[in-house]
């Protein structure tokens, strides 16, 4: 017997819109505050599984094209070329540097290379945690 799924699949429709909103919460304040790069990956990553719970395999691959074996990849990529970029000035591998700009509109805006590791973990956390549990759904069934 088929098991109706419509409730689940309404109700994640709007959870994940909510996941995804406290995802980019906890990256964003994570170098101020308790958050930031790996715990934003890992509330990104609860809104894929939740979708594959609510949602066949199928209709999420679909929906979401991405091989998340080359977003891991790709956050790797960014946490290394943030700690050389380091090296390049003749500092020490992973030295972390901000700058204040005045953005017109905006006014003082802080930029900082935390911002662009901590993209690069989440990037990572999201990309290995989703390819596990795809992974681990596909010798299941």
């Amino acid at each position: 017997m088929k098991i109706n799924e419509v409730l689940l699949q309404s109700v994640t429709k709007i959870i994940v819109f909510i996941i995804l909103t406290l995802a980019i919460y906890l990256f964003f304040s994570g170098h101020n505050n308790p958050g930031g790069g790996f715990v934003g990956g890992l509330v990104l990553a609860s809104s894929f599984v939740l979708m594959l719970l609510a949602f066949d395999i199928e209709t999420v691959k679909h929906g979401i094209p991405v091989d998340f074996k080359l977003v891991a990849a790709l956050g790797a990529a960014i946490v290394v070329i943030t700690g050389l970029g380091a090296v390049v000035f003749g500092e020490a591998f992973l030295t972390q540097t901000f700058r204040v700009f005045d953005i017109p509109v905006f006014g003082l805006i802080e930029l900082s290379t935390v911002t662009i590791f901590e993209l690069g973990v989440s990037l990572t956390v999201v990309g290995v945690v989703v390819t596990i549990i795809l992974s681990i759904s596909e010798d299941v069934s």
